[in-house]
């Protein structure tokens, strides 16, 4: 692993990571097991061994996600798992991004670093923006419905698959290193 990267990428996991059309649940509702969306693995092992931050910031059972990372080889990854089973409430409530921020040691001054990658707009969208998190909405599934119903539910970017999460990292990655201001800026 590399130097620490200055962006930090907040994601969900459902039709973000894993292709949800592909979970296996037990009677209780925990996913046993599940299948990467192509070329996910590949796109967030590559993220963290270049050095950036993957903090998850999910809705679902906790067993769930350990189950389906670890099936997955990624439950290494990850610099802290958020997880709505554990903080109580759902995205896009502000409890789970501040958890995350508290989980990271990060501050206010910290949001302009800061990425969500998500596939729902109600829930990851609505949720970092509202917070003054920037968002990547990835529209690979056609599982849920893309509408924006408020000014909120636009993502700052949008992408069609996985591997194009890589590109716009390093993109912001290096913005950040030109301007350390830039979050400032960008308000």
């Amino acid at each position: 692993m590399r130097e620490p990267k200055k962006l930090i990428i907040m994601t969900d996991i459902g039709d973000t990571i894993i292709d949800e059309g592909t979970e296996e649940h037990n009677a209780e509702g925990v996913v046993l097991h599940a299948r990467c969306i192509p070329g996910a693995a590949e796109t967030y092992r590559a993220l963290h061994e270049a050095g950036y931050a993957i903090v998850m910031v999910a809705d679902g059972l906790s067993a769930s996600f350990h189950n389906t990372m670890r099936e997955n080889g990624l439950e290494d990854i990850f610099s802290a798992w958020i997880i709505s089973e554990e903080v109580g409430e759902d995205k896009p409530s502000p409890a789970m991004f501040r958890a995350a921020m508290e989980a990271m040691g990060l501050r206010g001054e910290d949001l302009g670093r800061i990425i969500m990658v998500g596939n729902n707009i109600l829930r990851d969208i609505r949720g970092a923006n509202r917070f003054g998190i920037r968002s990547v909405l990835m529209d690979w599934s056609d599982r849920r419905p893309f509408d924006e119903f408020l000014p909120e539910d636009h993502p700052t970017w949008r992408i069609h698959t996985p591997s194009e999460l890589l590109p716009l990292a390093e993109k912001l990655e290096a913005e950040l290193c030109v301007s350390p201001d830039r979050a400032d800026a960008d308000r």
